[in-house]
This record gives structure tokens, sequence and C-alpha cells, in this order.
């Protein structure tokens, strides 16, 4: 159990560990939910996930931690931007981006996965973004209760079928 109070910062270069294993505790509890769907990802794949996202100096993404007093990472939420639609489709080109939101089991319930969220969708409002989303598994109830506690809601249903070879 860590502290009750956490304060949220941009991450930079020396919290890659940490959110390195924040990803991979996600994954785990993703796994639980629908193990035909997730996968543990490879622990160097997440080093260089977020080691090209730093290196992104133009600012198009972000990610955010919550630390304890004891500056210890115990949350994250990435925003990643999605690129504008081409000109020759019919979706409007509001700039757009998706949210990640991980929490740590025992900084859930503090208000830690709010106060990241929150200070997100400022970024994001800052940087010109003007929709966000976050791509939910039905099964995993929590979040969604979360995120629409949040004023995010369904945004439409996508459809898929999985093909055999």
């Amino acid at each position: 159990m860590w502290e009750a109070e956490s304060t949220v910062r941009l991450a930079n270069r020396l919290d890659i560990p940490a959110l390195v294993e924040l990803r991979l505790a996600n994954a785990e509890a993703h796994i639980a939910l629908d193990p035909q769907t997730y996968r543990i990802p490879r622990r160097d794949a997440v080093a260089r996930h977020f080691t090209s996202l730093f290196a992104d100096d133009t600012g198009r993404h972000a990610v955010l931690v919550a630390e304890t007093p004891a500056h210890l990472v115990v949350g994250m939420i990435e925003v990643i931007r999605r690129p504008e639609p081409p000109d020759h489709q019919i979706l409007r080109t509001d700039p757009s981006a998706e949210v990640h939101t991980v929490v740590l089991d025992g900084a859930r319930g503090r208000g830690t996965g709010s106060a990241l969220l929150e200070a997100a969708q400022r970024w994001a409002t800052d940087q010109g973004i003007r929709y966000l989303s976050a791509g939910i598994n039905h099964r995993n109830a929590g979040a969604v209760r979360f995120y629409n506690r949040h004023g995010l809601t369904e945004a439409g249903l996508s459809l898929g079928r999985r093909l055999t070879p």
C-alpha cells in the first residue's frame, strides 16, 4: 500500500523502467480478462516504445505519471495523437488522441486514475486536441465505469471477425 497522495507530472526518460513495469502489470491484468485477445509484450519492445516516445520532440504525444511523495511511480497515462484522416475520407478532421491509463492495484481507489485523466485532458486541450477516446474491452467493467464517470461514453460500434486460415 502506498501513501494516499500522489502528484501527476510529465514523464521523462528516467521513468522508462517504471513505465515498462506498469505496462507489463497492465498486460497481466488484461490477460485475466481475455487471454485470446491480450498478450504480454516483450520487455525490450515496451522499453523501445517509451524510448521512441521521449525521442520524439514534436510534442505530438505525452506520457504523464502519478508519483508518490517517496518518488514511486504508481500510475501512468499515455496520450497518443491519432493521425488526421486522409482527404479522401468522410471523417471530420478534429484533432484526436487515444488515452491508455494504468494504475497499480495498491494505488487504485485513491483518485490516482482521476488525477491522471484530468491532467491528460488539460494537456490535450492545450495541444489543440478536441476529442479523446479510450479503447476498452467490454469485459473490463471497471475501466468502462471509470471512463464513464469522467465523461467518456460509447462512441460507436466496432465490429470484427476473426478469420481462420
